[in-house]
């Protein structure tokens, strides 16, 4: 399988320093996608719930586009900026992954970009 770069206009658009995915070897890699509305570009959302949503909804959309979906995703990386965010994060990851979810790790965001809360990135089988 040739490597494959996938881009939907449904999704947050990432910098032009990387994709918002790459397909190869059968796997789907996500960038750490942010809670931007992928209509105006910016993030909108102000909890981290709500951003938790948006973020996934935005790499649902780039899985799509890519021929997989959510109940693939094998492994995720979700970067918070404050650490007392995990449990509102967590309830909104578990309303997404109910059952059987993917292997997770995290870690801790630098304070960059005013508003933003977290970032997510996932591996999922293509």
């Amino acid at each position: 399988m040739a490597r494959q770069i996938v881009f939907t206009p449904k999704a947050a658009k990432p910098p032009p320093a990387y994709s918002q995915a790459v397909k190869a070897a059968g796997l789907v890699f996500v960038s750490g996608t942010s809670p931007a509305n992928p209509a105006t570009g910016t993030i909108e959302a102000i909890t981290i719930q709500e951003q938790t949503r948006q973020c996934l909804a935005n790499i649902q959309a780039i899985l799509e586009e890519a021929g997989s979906s959510l109940d693939k995703v094998v492994s995720a990386t979700v970067v918070l900026a404050d650490e007392d965010d995990f449990a509102g994060m967590n309830e909104e990851w578990l309303k997404w992954f109910p059952s059987n979810p993917p292997a997770r790790q995290g870690a801790k965001l630098p304070a960059r970009i005013p508003g933003l809360k977290i970032s997510i990135a996932a591996i999922a089988e293509a």
